[in-house]
């Protein structure tokens, strides 16, 4: 694992799929850690012992559903946290203690906004991180590509373009500092943004959507 900020850590790297990278998030704070999205990392497991466990785990949509959910209840005593329209993918390995449907503050300073389109229950979560920056967790609703460019996770035939496109836009009234991908195809899965880099990659990822 290697610190990204003070208050958060990233995975080692894996590779689900031929040319697609992904990191799991550990967010540490004195309400309990939160691990967003998944990992099948054991190496990591001492690492977040050490750092306090994990008191919640957040999937922002079913692409991340794996038996490593299991893994991390037993042994860290993880709630688990997913849509409400994912419940089935996720139910079999490892039952969700909290459903989510609506835009709503899940925990002091950590926010759900549902961006159905890549899958039905996708989700982003906004956090309040370390010194007030907000961190934006963005599943695969949004993804940094090649060279840094910033997509939408269209798939056809498994996404839903209009509703992907209504959630960009959701996006928009955000003014995140760091923005977190949960897979990725470039070189990293997260970036720093200053100025309108923001509205800029929205604006790029939703002209690129169509």
């Amino acid at each position: 694992m290697q610190q990204l900020l003070p208050d958060l850590w990233e995975t080692d790297v894996e590779h689900p799929a031929p040319g697609l990278t992904t990191h799991a998030y550990l967010l540490v704070r004195r309400e309990g850690n939160v691990l967003f999205y998944n990992s099948n990392q054991a190496s990591a497991w001492p690492v977040v012992e050490r750092l306090g466990g994990i008191a919640w785990q957040l999937l922002s949509h079913e692409d991340e559903v794996g038996p490593s959910l299991l893994t991390i209840r037993e042994r860290f005593g993880a709630k688990l946290g997913i849509h409400e329209a994912e419940q089935e993918a996720v139910a079999a390995i490892c039952p969700p203690d909290r459903l989510f449907n609506q835009r709503e503050q899940l925990m002091t300073g950590i926010e759900v906004i549902p961006t159905p389109g890549h899958t039905p229950g996708s989700c982003c979560f906004l956090v309040t991180g370390h010194n007030g920056l907000g961190y934006l967790f963005t599943g695969d609703t949004l993804y940094r590509a090649k060279h840094g460019v910033w997509r939408a996770g269209m798939i056809d035939g498994h996404s839903d373009r209009t509703l992907l496109r209504q959630s960009l836009q959701t996006l928009q009234s955000l003014s995140p500092d760091v923005v977190i991908s949960s897979a990725f195809t470039g070189d990293a899965g997260h970036q720093h943004l200053q100025g309108d880099d923001w509205q800029r990659l929205l604006t790029n990822a939703l002209q690129t959507l169509g």
